[in-house]
């Protein structure tokens, strides 16, 4: 990750997110639920600080994170 300022990613995971758990993710937005089962989840991460930290959240609420991807500026 390039430490040039914020990046903007894309997370898919496997599910329907609650309300409950996407409080979890402040500084992410839900662009969608999809037909497939999937909750897709986008915003600017920090350094790559921040983003072990988005990483470790999923983890920890057991979530199954099935893609990600740097969004272009």
């Amino acid at each position: 990750m390039s430490t040039s300022g914020p990046m903007r990613y894309q997370f898919v995971i496997e599910g329907e997110l609650s309300d409950r758990v996407l409080a979890a993710f402040p500084e992410l937005v839900r662009s969608s639920h999809s037909a497939t089962g999937t909750t897709t989840l986008y915003g600017a991460v920090a350094d790559s600080t921040a983003m072990r930290g988005v990483l470790a959240r999923i983890d920890t609420l057991g979530l199954t994170l099935l893609g990600l991807s740097q969004l272009p500026d």
